[in-house]
């Protein structure tokens, strides 16, 4: 116990002269000069320093340093409520949403490259429609609830909100099995297989929405549901064709590349098929992110065996660098532009606390599509309760979205959107330990005849 509040101390203490700075000094965000970059470069430190520290805290309580960052922005983002309003820029600056976007790209593109193709195929009966009841349950209810609770507001709101509850952080819930020695058994395959098709369908209906939201902002789409379905069959046909089209283009792409010399090769090229499959995807009037999961999913270790020689032999280890100074900025932004003020209104708390419940419920419907009996069916429906970093990245994508000239997921509805995500992130852990407890050994022996 000693080490552990030595361990914690002193980084607090660091965290608390960081922010007596910020409140001595605030308007030190403003004494920028000409050069544009000068507030960013601001921006950049405060962000890095904040997120590192209440990651740090995060991690000591327990908890993923995700939630730690997304922490930070929510404080960061609110300083104006305690009168400093130095950091306002934090949410709104655009260098800052610049380097948020290609962190996000990023973002998608590791998670991709967690799952291949041939996992997709491999995944059994029951984590397929485990993975289809979690998408559609969760979207149904979210739908739902922004019906009854935001009327006012047109039909792609109401599907946006759904979209963010389809999520799943498989990350939170296999650390979890891990730690808990559970990893082997027969619910853990279900558990981490199904996230793998659910992400791949999220990502579809996520595509859906924001190309109808696009194409009804620009004015090119007509009443009906053929439009919707037509925006729909794109976004399969843009994942499907870039699947194939990617997987016999890259072998011989990395198979070249691997003939240069000089340092860098491999992450070079590798975000260069990212950020040209997310280019491409844009163009398509879908998400950048779908190409960027696109691409992670293209590209396989085998790829990269010619360059096992400079002892490169995995892009997620070449790539964890870039993704710790962009995966950061783009957490506390989405926590910054949190308004916290918004739940003044006991609108928008019942809406962050129905959009939770049906987060819960919807994950717990998915588990009924477990075929095996004996498996723990409460375990598999709360192992997909977590949404951590990919609901937080859907509900990045409907908070830039305009339609009519107002934003289609507002500052309330955003807000009510990531308390979620917090909670879901909080309440899996234990549920997950509680459910797969071992609780033969504390049940009384039975007596014999």
């Amino acid at each position: 116990m000693k080490g552990r509040g030595r361990t914690l101390r002193k980084p607090l203490s660091c965290g608390f002269l960081f922010f007596a700075v910020l409140l001595l000094f605030p308007a030190i965000a403003f004494a920028a000069g000409e050069d544009p970059s000068i507030p960013l470069l601001l921006y950049l430190v405060v962000i890095l320093v904040t997120a590192k520290l209440m990651g740090h805290l995060a991690v000591v309580l327990g908890q993923p340093a995700v939630l730690g960052e997304l922490m930070a922005g929510v404080l960061l983002g609110n300083l104006s409520l305690a009168g400093v309003h130095g950091l306002d820029g934090i949410a709104t600056d655009p260098g800052v949403d610049l380097f948020a976007r290609i962190g996000v790209v990023v973002l998608l593109f590791e998670v991709g490259l967690e799952s291949t193709i041939r996992d997709i195929l491999r995944v059994g009966l029951s984590s397929f429609l485990v993975a289809v009841l979690g998408v559609a349950a969760p979207f149904a209810l979210g739908w739902l609830v922004g019906a009854w609770l935001v009327p006012g507001q047109p039909w792609q709101t109401h599907a946006f909100l759904g979209a963010t509850l389809c999520a799943t952080s498989v990350g939170i819930t296999a650390r979890v099995l891990q730690d808990i020695g559970k990893s082997r058994g027969k619910e853990a395959p279900i558990i981490l297989g199904a996230p793998v098709v659910d992400d791949v369908l999220g990502l579809i209906l996520l595509a859906a929405i924001s190309g109808s939201i696009v194409a009804a902002e620009q004015g090119v789409v007509s009443s009906g549901i053929w439009p919707q379905v037509e925006i729909t069959l794109r976004a399969v046909g843009f994942l499907a064709g870039s699947l194939l089209v990617g997987t016999w283009i890259t072998p011989r792409l990395f198979s070249g590349a691997a003939r240069l010399r000089g340092a860098g090769v491999l992450i070079g090229v590798s975000l260069a098929f990212c950020f040209l499959l997310a280019h491409l995807a844009g163009v398509a009037g879908l998400a950048p992110i779908v190409g960027a999961f696109a691409a992670g999913l293209i590209l396989e270790p085998v790829h990269f065996q010619k360059f096992g020689e400079r002892n490169i032999h995995y892009l997620e280890d070449a790539l964890r660098p870039l993704g710790e100074l962009l995966a950061p900025v783009f957490f506390v932004q989405m926590g910054a532009k949190v308004d916290l003020t918004a739940f003044a209104s006991t609108e928008a708390l019942w809406l962050a606390l129905l959009l939770t419940v049906a987060a819960i419920a919807g994950k717990q419907l998915c588990s009924l599509g477990v075929l095996d009996r004996t498996v723990n069916r409460w375990a598999v429906g709360v192992g997909m309760i977590p949404r951590g970093e990919v609901g937080l990245i859907f509900a990045s994508v409907g908070a830039s979205l305009v339609l009519g000239g107002e934003k289609v997921i507002g500052a309330a509805t955003y807000s009510a959107v990531v308390i979620m995500v917090i909670v879901t992130t909080l309440v899996a852990p234990p549920l997950l330990k509680w459910t797969l407890a071992d609780r033969k050994a504390a049940s009384p022996p039975e007596e014999g005849a």
